[in-house]
């Protein structure tokens, strides 16, 4: 019987990688035979001209679509909901979302309430959505949220103020078109967001004790790639060859903690996003060295391997010095890719603390954190991070 704990899966979508990947938009919709769609993207999107070559590529095909682009940058729960009715109104038998993680997030909510009805809310936790949903394309625009290939959906409850997880294989996107192109107009700032939240997928899915030796070889290619590349991809913005560095770094990434899990990083993040209305990859990065510090004694031998992944040179250190120098190598990656703040300069108080904690230990990503995490836990990390 206990052989039975250590069996492990793995699930991904077709994936199709490299730059033009997302002209292929129409082509997928027939192959699911799909005779009208909701684009879900955002107004940035929009102005930058993507979403226009995805409607050219969708009509070039003959296939019909409503764009839905009401979606905030912590996608909302009634937004969600707007976006299934605008579905239903329109007689929509599919989803194509072109964006970060918010408008792929959304799209998911859509497809989770467009088939299972009720409140997108109601289907928080692992494995809570009985019925498949509308086939998905999904063509993300950022390098880092890993939407498109995880089964993890993010939407945040403003009643509650805090970010509500939906895990569950139903959401995998049939389809994702990683296309490295669309990531040139990111800025530098989410350009650095998005890729220490790659980061910090590769890092926590590494240590998660839902772990495996596949989901390790794809964790540790991102933190590879990322420790080489992100720095350089924020002074060189429009290198190609960065930015599919940096892409692929997300695709693994997100397949590796897409089938591990995560950990307290993201269920601390999760609680600071939905309270403060932050962006997801800089709560991720102004908490990720503290978590190593929680964590590190509980899992020494995967934390020296992330460190040696890293190229930092842990020659003759024992596992304090090894802990500190990974600490100080975090710390000075997000600095010098210009995520320079703390809890306090984003608007945490001290009084915010104990609520923050109570909501992160309800998160689903908790229950994979190498070390457990009891409530004065969380609270001295956040603590530590202010």
């Amino acid at each position: 019987m206990n052989s039975l704990l250590n069996l492990r899966k793995f699930l991904a979508p077709e994936i199709i990688f490299g730059n033009g990947a997302r002209k292929l938009a129409g082509q997928y919709c027939n192959n699911f035979m799909l005779d009208k769609v909701i684009i879900v993207t955002d107004p940035g999107l929009i102005h930058h001209g993507w979403v226009k070559q995805i409607e050219t590529s969708l009509s070039d095909a003959g296939v019909d679509y409503v764009i839905f682009s009401e979606v905030s940058p912590n996608p909302r729960a009634e937004e969600t909901m707007k976006g299934a009715e605008i579905f239903r109104a329109n007689n929509c038998s599919g989803i194509v979302s072109i964006g970060g993680g918010s408008p792929m997030d959304c799209a998911k909510g859509i497809g989770i309430v467009i088939s299972n009805d009720g409140h997108i809310l109601d289907y928080e936790g692992v494995d809570k959505i009985p019925i498949p949903l509308p086939p998905m394309i999904f063509i993300p625009s950022t390098a880092g949220t890993s939407a498109d290939v995880s089964q993890f959906c993010i939407i945040s409850d403003q009643q509650e103020k805090v970010k509500k997880a939906i895990v569950s294989k139903s959401i995998i996107p049939d389809v994702a078109l990683i296309d490295p192109e669309i990531t040139t107009t990111m800025d530098s700032y989410l350009t650095a967001c998005t890729g220490m939240d790659t980061l910090v997928h590769a890092i926590e899915a590494f240590v998660s004790t839902a772990s495996s030796k596949m989901t390790d070889l794809h964790a540790l290619h991102a933190i590879s790639i990322i420790g080489e590349s992100l720095p350089e991809t924020i002074n060189q913005p429009l290198n190609l060859t960065l930015r599919e560095n940096i892409t692929a770094a997300s695709m693994h990434a997100g397949l590796a903690f897409s089938n591990a899990v995560l950990g307290a990083v993201h269920a601390m993040a999760h609680s600071l996003g939905g309270y403060l209305d932050l962006p997801h990859g800089e709560c991720n990065s102004l908490l990720l060295e503290h978590v190593i510090n929680f964590n590190f004694d509980a899992a020494p031998d995967k934390f020296k391997i992330i460190a040696q992944t890293l190229n930092i040179d842990i020659r003759g250190m024992n596992n304090t010095q090894i802990k500190n120098a990974l600490f100080n190598y975090i710390r000075q990656l997000r600095n010098t890719v210009g995520i320079t703040k703390r809890l306090e300069l984003v608007g945490v108080r001290q009084a915010d603390v104990i609520t923050l904690a109570k909501k992160a230990v309800k998160d689903a990503c908790i229950h994979t954190n190498p070390r457990k995490a009891n409530l004065r836990d969380i609270e001295l990390i956040y603590e530590e991070a202010r």
